[in-house]
Formats: structure tokens, sequence, C-alpha cells
């Protein structure tokens, strides 16, 4: 997965880019943990993969609350329904 610098990736409130996947972006952080823990980067690359990590990380947490609130709104709707 490649950066897109015109994706908001900087707050872990900013929109998601439109073709955002969950589980590519899991993969991708994997990916570049494994190329880090090897050793293949220089050391700037490191920091540049490390940084990147870190924004894919945000963007999942982000994720992953949004859809959490959305839960948490269906079982309150099925809670006052009864």
């Amino acid at each position: 997965m490649t950066r897109n610098p015109n994706s908001k990736t900087k707050s872990n409130t900013s929109p998601l880019p439109v073709n955002w996947k969950y589980e590519a972006v899991v993969a991708e952080v994997e990916s570049i943990i494994s190329r880090i823990e090897t050793g293949e980067l220089e050391l700037e690359e490191v920091f540049e993969q490390f940084t990147q990590a870190v924004e894919y990380l945000q963007q999942c947490e982000s994720f992953l609350k949004q859809r959490q609130q959305q839960v948490d709104l269906l079982i309150e709707s099925l809670n006052s329904e009864s």
C-alpha cells in the first residue's frame, strides 16, 4: 500500500480515504514491521516507515471507534424498543 498524499492521516478524527480497507491497512502495518525487524531498511527508511505505520494505526483506531459508536447506537435502539 502506497502513501496517498491526499489522504488525511494526521489526526485520528480525519475521514478515511474512499477505498480504505481495515484488513489491507493491518496487513501493510505487519509488512512494515517485518521489514523493520529484518533490518533490510536504511535508518532513514526505518523512521519513514515507522511514521507511516503509526499513521495507519491511527486510521485503524478511528475506524474501530466509529464502528463501536455504531454498535453502541444499535444496542441502545434495541434496548429502547424493549
